[in-house]
């Protein structure tokens, strides 16, 4: 019995040492020990991304953030989009075969022409013509059962019980799936959504006030429940009176009086289309427990929809098969044809099959899978900035020769967001328009440094703003005939900031010689009212009262909580503040109406938080909101632009520039920061990503042979051990 046992443990130490001596040897067969991704994933046209948090909303007429928007930007199609390559942006159709059609009329309903004056037109009616043949994706919603003589088939999931969702978990649980072709009535059913007394709707404010009967109709619904607070409410059954069908392709949206910038709502998803059929799906008993909600998934007929919700784990969108509306765009901007962006044009879209977002909630992490090719492209840390960017002689950001050498490219933009520093027109001091007031303020703006900000706490990733306007908006001006002349000159082909003795100069001028009022002798003191986050950052404010110590200025920082800083700015308890905007859409309306007099925040509760009036600016305001873009249009700009910079309601700060890295193998990657539906439009070279992750990811041996070696001789040790002790016996 003993040598049998022996025996045994001799033929398994055999086993053992076979066993260490092949391990390196299956190391060595190409495989990625680290790769995160499945092997069958390998040369398919798949992009790689990250999510920090699973968006809240997923439901069109509830979301309106951007981590939202990554996703229903790529599931939804509304009429509009905004173009891919051309700049400034502008809207082109989407969904809809040709771009909106408007008729003014006035308030008896009579048609008036399209160059009535703006004070005339009572109602604007929008009508829109949809592609024919669009379908939805695939969907439980749609799937039919038993069919009729008519060819008419029942919702095979339209009456589903406790047992029949005993084991659904997620849609694809749902054994049978189907589509349909879209139709005009699923668009006025959406904007009917609009006004639904159980949802959260960040939009309906701003609707009610345009698209006619909307706030009624809400009301409407609200007593609709009311009496009957169980039973599903079909909004089919409730006509609204601004917003109608008028055939299988076409509606019509009438709103009050003539607003232009309507169109850009069109582009969002808020005016999707929403087929009836999967409201009332997941409105049956049992769903929303299991998170079967459009808020967890959503039903689009856009280029994707979302196969897979996992918000511990990932998220992934798959190509909708039923998507064959759309092609790459034939033309761009001047270079876009020389850097590769035109290649594609006239392929349908989405270019790629799928799109696989993990979650990651650490930066870190992050940058290192981009590096090792297991992301696509990558956002810039502050962290990872100087590994990743250099800046050039010329002032250029450019990739630095570590990630040239891998192949990765850089992408930057300049956002619509201008970051601002306002003025409140009600204080004694800053306030209104006197010569004194006025230079003063001229005199701050010169001495706030903000291409100094720029480089100090963004990294260069920006640029110092000389109006509202940002970049890529009508109105806005490249070179010489857009720079601020009360802060810059033109010099060398670039503007350059005054020195500061022309700051102290206006502040002498202003009453205030060497920072002292020479009305009373005392020091100017300023305060600077913020927020106890961001600019409220210890060395950011240090940096700011060393702006003002230039000119001799003290500066005292006011810091309190959110809640606390937005009490005073309602009730103008302020001398300075800090604010920023990011535009709803592309048009100078949306960010010259910050300092609208009839949007002042302390009288009216508006969004001109510096509570600027200026009457002319008001009158040239009001004529140019309701006017197309045109050269009529920027002349009146430019004269409202000069109102602002000789009044200096705000330190125009800076407008954000974002920096995307992507490889070498990912193309027809173009920022643009109002087209939140650009995945449809990207190219990855899966060949070429396979290859050089291969390369880059290719694991150090030598500590697997060493440790085997090790492990080997321990192993034969015991083997001539247990072989001694069994021939003793």
């Amino acid at each position: 019995m003993t040598r049998l046992r022996y025996s045994a443990k001799l033929r398994a130490m055999r086993v053992l040492f076979v066993a260490l001596l092949v391990l390196p040897l299956s190391a060595c067969d190409g495989g990625l020990w680290n790769n995160p991704y499945p092997a069958a994933d390998e040369g398919k046209p798949v992009l790689y991304s990250a999510f920090t948090g699973r968006p809240k909303h997923l439901d069109p007429a509830q979301a309106y953030s951007e981590n939202e928007y990554e996703f229903l930007a790529q599931i939804y199609a509304p009429p509009l989009q905004y173009h891919y390559l051309k700049r400034p942006y502008q809207l082109v159709p989407l969904a809809a075969s040709a771009m909106p059609t408007v008729r003014y009329l006035d308030r008896n309903r009579r048609p008036l022409p399209d160059t009535a004056p703006a004070e005339k037109i009572a109602f604007s009616v929008y009508e829109i013509r949809i592609k024919p043949n669009m379908r939805y994706q695939p969907h439980p919603a749609f799937a039919r059962g038993v069919f009729d003589r008519h060819g008419q088939g029942k919702p095979e999931y339209g009456q589903l019980n406790a047992h029949d969702l005993s084991d659904i978990h997620a849609l694809s649980d749902f054994p049978h799936s189907g589509t349909r072709t879209v139709t005009a009535a699923d668009y006025v059913y959406q904007i009917k959504r609009l006004a639904h007394p159980q949802l959260h709707l960040p939009i309906f404010g701003v609707m009610s006030e345009y698209i006619v009967g909307l706030k009624d109709y809400a009301a409407t619904l609200q007593d609709a429940l009311n009496k009957e607070p169980q039973a599903f409410l079909d909004l089919n059954a409730y006509p609204l009176p601004g917003v109608e069908a008028v055939d299988e392709l076409t509606y019509r949206i009438t709103v009050h009086g003539k607003y232009p910038q309507f169109a850009y709502w069109l582009a969002m998803p808020f005016f999707a289309p929403m087929p009836h059929e999967a409201e009332r799906f997941y409105a049956q008993a049992g769903m929303r427990e299991r998170n079967l909600t459009l808020d967890w998934w959503p039903v689009g007929s856009g280029p994707y929809y979302l196969s897979e919700n996992d918000p511990n784990q990932r998220m992934v969108l798959t190509r909708n098969p039923y998507y064959d509306s759309e092609t790459y765009p034939a033309e761009g901007e001047a270079g876009d044809a020389q850097a590769g962006l035109l290649a594609d044009a006239g392929k349908p879209l989405p270019l790629i099959d799928r799109v696989v977002f993990s979650l990651e909630k650490e930066t870190i992490p992050y940058w290192n899978k981009f590096l090792q090719g297991y992301y696509d492209a990558s956002g810039i840390s502050s962290d990872s900035f100087d590994q990743a960017v250099q800046v050039t002689v010329g002032g250029e950001a450019a990739v630095t020769d570590e990630m040239k050498a891998q192949g990765i490219r850089l992408s930057t933009a300049v956002s619509t967001s201008t970051m601002y520093t306002g003025f409140n027109w009600l204080d004694p001091v800053f306030g209104g328009n006197s010569e004194r007031s006025r230079k003063l303020r001229q005199a701050i703006a010169i001495a706030v440094d903000f291409e100094e900000f720029i480089s100090i706490f963004a990294n260069g990733r920006g640029i110092a703003a000389q109006s509202p306007i940002p970049p890529g908006i009508f109105g806005y001006r490249e070179g010489e005939a857009g720079i601020n002349r009360y802060v810059y000159d033109w010099a060398g082909g670039e503007s350059k900031r005054k020195n500061i003795e022309t700051a102290r100069r206006l502040l002498a001028e202003a009453g205030y010689p060497e920072g002292v009022d020479a009305r009373t002798n005392q020091p100017l003191v300023i305060n600077l009212d913020t927020t106890s986050s961001g600019i409220g950052d210890k060395s950011r404010l240090d940096w700011m009262r060393k702006q003002f110590d230039k000119i001799n200025v003290q500066l005292v920082v006011r810091s309190t909580d959110y809640n606390r800083f937005q009490d005073k700015i309602r009730k103008g308890d302020t001398q300075m503040f800090y604010f920023g905007w990011n535009a709803d859409y592309p048009d100078p309306e949306n960010f010259f109406f910050l300092l609208h007099g009839a949007q002042a925040k302390v009288a009216k509760g508006g969004e001109n938080a510096a509570n600027y009036s200026n009457p002319e600016y008001d009158r040239l305001f009001e004529q140019m909101k309701n006017m197309e873009n045109s050269p009529a249009r920027q002349a009146i700009i430019d004269r409202m632009l000069e109102i602002l910079r000789r009044d200096s309601p705000w330190l125009w700060g800076y407008h954000p520039k974002s920096y995307v890295l992507q490889h070498g193998w990912l193309h027809n990657v173009k920022p643009n920061v109002m087209a939140n539906n650009k995945l449809k439009y990207w190219r990855v070279d899966a060949r070429q990503r396979d290859q050089l992750r291969r390369e880059w990811n290719q694991p150090a041996r030598w500590p697997l042979w060493l440790g085997t070696m090790a492990l080997m001789l321990l192993a034969g040790w015991v083997w001539r051990v247990l072989r001694k002790r069994e021939e003793a016996r």
